[in-house]
């Protein structure tokens, strides 16, 4: 009797699945595969990929590259989920804040613009930017399976060694205020960067001021 591999219909069926899972930037109005699918999608190649190493004969392979893009799919669909879901409330809660939510592959970036966040050559937080830095903390302490990275960056004007200064101090008072609101510090990490990152023109006004803010960056715990 002839002997079928499934593992070409797995495969395709999960293509299937993930062309489905497509979704729409409202912002934008472009369409694009949700985070979910494409971890899923990957996490079942390398599935087959580790299935493949396996040794025996032909169906043995077979067996274990099949095992392995159902265990794959899982785990990766299931980080690329939980990462979803922490996008979409975190969306939610910043909508209108001034504070812009980017989606880099399983992981989330919030940009802190300093106008709102602090006054200019300051660490301290400014008052009416607390609300906003305690909806981000609510949703931290919800979604609790990812790292929190915060950083710091200024414009290149001034004295290097103090924008240096600045923006460690800026990128710490951001971590503390988060951990007073029950983020625990164990997940927290703080970089100050100074000028050395910049995301806008420094010889212009608008990107200097693109340049001077605090990021927050959340990746799946490691």
């Amino acid at each position: 009797m002839r002997k079928v591999s499934y593992l070409p219909f797995l495969l395709s069926s999960m293509l299937v699945l993930n062309l489905s899972c497509v979704t729409q930037d409202a912002a934008t109005d472009e369409k694009e595969m949700s985070s979910t699918a494409i971890g899923a999608a990957a996490g079942a190649v390398v599935g087959v990929i580790a299935g493949n190493q396996v040794k025996g004969d032909k169906d043995a392979k077979r067996r274990a590259q099949a095992t392995g893009a159902l265990l794959g799919a899982a785990i990766g669909g299931g980080i690329g989920n939980y990462m979803d879901r922490q996008e979409e409330k975190l969306r939610q809660k910043l909508r209108s804040s001034g504070v812009s939510v980017t989606r880099k592959g399983d992981e989330i970036v919030l940009n802190m613009p300093g106008n709102i966040t602090f006054d200019q050559g300051k660490s301290t937080i400014k008052e009416d930017f607390h609300g906003v830095l305690g909806s981000v903390g609510e949703v931290l302490k919800e979604f609790d399976k990812s790292d929190v990275k915060v950083t710091g960056h200024t414009d290149n004007r001034g004295n290097a060694q103090a924008n240096q200064t600045l923006s460690e101090n800026r990128a710490s008072a951001v971590s503390l205020y988060l951990q007073s609101k029950g983020v625990a510090g164990k997940r927290l990490s703080t970089t100050g960067f100074g000028s050395s990152q910049p995301v806008g023109d420094n010889k212009t006004e608008e990107g200097r001021s693109q340049n001077r803010r605090v990021e927050i960056v959340l990746t799946p715990k490691s």
